[in-house]
């Protein structure tokens, strides 16, 4: 590839640089980055951002104009993820309608469906989560028990989701059911639906995480109501649906290694700054090296990325290459995390009030178990690596 940034580029950089320093929260580039702690008043944060994104055409750019995106080419992508990452913008708190649903229903959708859905996706009117794990269906998506009965035009929806993200401020949900039973195939008879959140039938309950934070939900459903024109795709077959949104999410999830290349940044600020027997951690030749091994890796992986985005735009969609993304990115933020806590030495292992440090590192750690498990457990990229792009037999444990 040639990365060389054109007059073009470089005036795309500039429009975004210049619209996010008339438009980012008051006081965010002077380093007041603190969001509301209360929940509603958290969400009307960022659905307010989102607006704001989506009235300066900057909440879904590579999303094609007709639905209003900017159709961004490769390189645009990229200087669109660094200025984010620069900045350190708001969070996007429709992530998934923005990173997954939406792209799922400009590509498999109905024209009704787009229609009702895309543009409140690109506003924030319509947070969205997604339904799929499940108790006893996690890693195995085809054994999910949540079960949809047809009654005339309506279908009654029973069951029980975990792991949903953003649930607690979601409008709708893009939600898996199952509508009948195969014994030979299990993940035949799967239907995928655009669910409503506020219904009599609909209970979400938070899972607080070990760092505090509840970003992931239990969902219960009990006699919750969808229709015939709720359905994506068609009945029964909303595995390939389910896939087509589990590629765009780890092509999402992807782009996050950006942000590690900033924390790897942080990471050299650290070391230069933080000293154990009065010598700073950097002049450390086992740190040095282990930092050098690091960079290497953290850049050798965007540069992966790259070519994967590139494979994307000329198909038109993600394929198999996403799982190397995400694979990458969650286990290398943890990796990364637990060795700046290490170099922290006793330091590294106190906890927020307890903390003579910045504690930043410790919350990274934390979470990013959980990010090893989102969008597909390291194990299920590994096996869809070998499988699909290394052409490996399959996994007879499965």
């Amino acid at each position: 590839m040639d990365f060389t940034i054109t007059k073009n580029e470089e005036a795309f950089r500039l429009e975004l640089r210049s619209w996010l320093e008339e438009n980012l929260p008051p006081g965010w580039l002077d380093g007041n980055k603190e969001l509301p702690k209360e929940k509603e008043a958290y969400s009307q944060f960022l659905r307010d951002w989102q607006r704001k994104l989506y009235e300066g055409g900057w909440a879904a750019i590579v999303w094609p104009k007709e639905y209003g995106g900017r159709d961004a080419t490769l390189m645009e992508e990229i200087i669109y993820h660094q200025e984010m990452v620069r900045i350190d913008a708001p969070p996007l708190i429709n992530y998934i309608g923005i990173h997954m649903v939406g792209p799922t229903l400009i590509q498999s959708g109905t024209e009704e469906q787009k229609e009702k859905h895309i543009q409140k996706i690109l506003t924030g009117e319509e947070v969205w989560c997604q339904g799929y794990s499940e108790p006893n269906a996690g890693s195995d998506l085809a054994a999910i028990q949540t079960n949809a009965v047809k009654e005339g035009d309506k279908w009654i929806i029973n069951g029980q989701k975990v792991w949903t993200s953003f649930g607690q401020f979601a409008d709708k949900c893009f939600l898996l059911a199952r509508t009948s039973y195969d014994r030979e195939k299990k993940h035949r008879g799967i239907t995928a639906f655009l669910l409503d959140m506020h219904q009599p039938g609909v209970e979400t309950k938070p899972i607080i995480q070990m760092d505090g934070k509840q970003e992931f939900n239990e969902v219960y459903l009990t006699d919750a109501i969808a229709f015939d024109a709720d359905i994506v795709g068609e009945v029964d077959k909303g595995w390939r649906v389910m896939i087509a949104l589990m590629l765009h999410e780890r092509t999402g999830i992807g782009a996050e290694l950006f942000t590690l290349e900033k924390r790897f940044n942080d990471l050299v600020e650290m070391a230069k700054e933080h000293e154990v027997n009065g010598q700073p951690l950097l002049k450390d030749s086992f740190i040095r090296q282990k930092m050098a091994g690091l960079y290497a890796r953290v850049r050798g992986s965007l540069l992966n990325y790259y070519r994967n985005l590139t494979i994307t735009l000329k198909q038109g969609h993600p394929g198999a290459e996403s799982s190397i993304d995400k694979l990458v990115v969650s286990e290398l933020t943890k990796e990364m995390a637990a060795f700046a806590m290490s170099i922290q030495g006793h330091q590294g292992v106190l906890w927020k009030e307890d903390a003579l440090i910045d504690t930043r590192w410790q919350e990274n750690f934390l979470a990013s178990f959980g990010q090893t498990i989102g969008g597909g457990t390291s194990e299920v990229q590994r096996n869809t690596i070998g499988e699909r792009l290394l052409g490996l037999p399959k996994d007879l444990g499965r």
